[in-house]
């Protein structure tokens, strides 16, 4: 199974708990939040873009796990179309049954770098910590093919803060499979690669709110998991409230930054 969110060390807190425990988030679709996204950025990633582009009548195309809220707020704002993309199976079933009724949202499996769809497909292409691992550049290159001309990316990406981060914050990223961009070299990175910058938001100070509700969700729903599921998610538990104190109390915060770039497909 694909994973996004907490194994190791804090960075797989970005790498591993959402799609792990996309199961118990299904039962958040009767409580619904209003505007509650359990990824880095949670919602304020998606009101940079909507404060800048207007994503009214657009074909849109959200990459990653745990987006179905996400694309609920596409669909709310008014989108043309609306489609997500997953890599396993498991992802793929969960965000389809946690879709609202009444809204249309296409969910598929494939690669993040070697999709189906046609070029030029998308007005929008929107990323939220699903791209920042070995495979970005190829994952570029891909939206860059299905970016309509003068299309926009809203990427979430996690960078590091520093360029000398200690030895237990680069075991974490290694053990995600995360390959962080330094932020002051993050526009640099994107301009090259033919997109044209329209906006930058730090988020970093958020990362905070993201690490509290993600552990809140997992204590507060181990007691509806079966008992080998019980087994399992308290070894979790035990390796979340490690990481969370690695980064809150061990100054992994000075190091792990979360950043959205809006961006424009040039020529």
């Amino acid at each position: 199974m694909a994973i996004y969110f907490i194994a190791h060390s804090i960075h797989n807190i970005f790498s591993f708990i959402i799609p792990k425990f996309a199961g118990i988030l299904i039962q958040f679709r009767k409580m619904k939040t209003n505007s509650t996204i359990y990824l880095p950025g949670t919602d304020r990633q998606f009101n940079h873009l909507k404060n800048n582009i207007d994503p009214g009548g657009r074909e849109i195309l959200i990459i990653g796990s745990n987006s179905v809220k996400i694309a609920e707020m596409f669909s709310d704002s008014g989108a043309k179309t609306i489609t997500i993309i997953v890599e396993d199976y498991e992802s793929l079933l969960n965000s389809r049954i946690m879709i609202d009724e009444g809204k249309s949202v296409n969910v598929r499996l494939m690669e993040f770098a070697n999709t189906d769809f046609i070029n030029d497909s998308f007005d929008i292409v929107y990323a939220q910590a699903s791209i920042s691992g070995k495979m970005r550049n190829k994952i570029i290159k891909e939206i860059r093919r299905v970016l309509k001309p003068e299309g926009i990316l809203n990427v979430g990406e996690i960078t590091s803060l520093k360029s000398s981060p200690p030895k237990f914050v680069n075991d974490i990223w290694e053990s995600g499979n995360i390959i962080p961009i330094n932020s002051d070299d993050i526009k640099k990175y994107y301009e090259e690669r033919k997109f044209e910058v329209v906006d930058i938001l730090d988020l970093s100070s958020h990362l905070k709110d993201f690490y509290l509700e993600s552990k809140k969700i997992l204590f507060n729903n181990i007691d509806s998991l079966s008992e080998n599921e019980k087994a399992y998610y308290k070894k979790l538990l035990k390796r979340m409230s490690h990481e969370s104190n690695a980064y809150l109390k061990l100054g992994g915060k000075d190091y792990m930054g979360f950043t959205s770039l809006i961006l424009r497909k040039t020529i």
